[in-house]
């Protein structure tokens, strides 16, 4: 289900689909994410660097915006930021965004769209865990919008996760 965006949250959350284009572009997993904080601010961007050599399976584009923001902001300004993707964190990712304090989450494609695009490609195994199950197992709320302009989104990854 599709939730009703404000024109800013848009404009952010396109922000992080044309960053994953870039990564792509870059040779990348197609995957993006920001932080801005609650004066509308981009205090971070990051884009997946998972993919061999030289990359790390734990360097997802929200880990990585998440802990750059983490060192940036105070506890307080954490509270107010939002992250967006332009697909839905992980359960590693959750777990992170949890662990830094960051109030809010807005996500373009859904995890269960992605696994429609992904199949079983082996560069891309996942967990049928929606971020909205690892937050609601946590002490303090965050709020999570998505999807989002999932069809948007999908558009990175057309033809990206074909076996060779």
């Amino acid at each position: 289900m599709s939730e009703t965006l404000s024109g800013t949250d848009l404009n952010f959350l396109r922000r992080s689909i044309e960053l994953s284009r870039q990564v792509r572009a870059a040779g990348k997993h197609p995957f993006a994410a920001l932080v801005v904080d609650g004066d509308g601010n981009i205090v971070a961007e990051a884009g997946n660097d998972s993919l061999p050599p030289g990359g790390d399976p734990t360097r997802h584009a929200e880990l990585v915006a998440a802990a750059l923001a983490a060192r940036r902001l105070t506890p307080e300004q954490l509270a107010q930021a939002t992250l967006y993707s332009s697909a839905e964190p992980c359960a590693m990712c959750a777990g992170a965004i949890y662990w830094c304090g960051i109030g809010r989450v807005v996500y373009a494609l859904s995890e269960h769209k992605l696994l429609g695009l992904t199949g079983d490609h082996p560069e891309n195994p996942t967990f049928s865990l929606p971020c909205r199950e690892v937050f609601a197992r946590g002490q303090r709320r965050i709020a999570v919008t998505g999807p989002c302009l999932e069809d948007e989104a999908a558009a990175p990854h057309a033809g990206f996760w074909q076996q060779p």
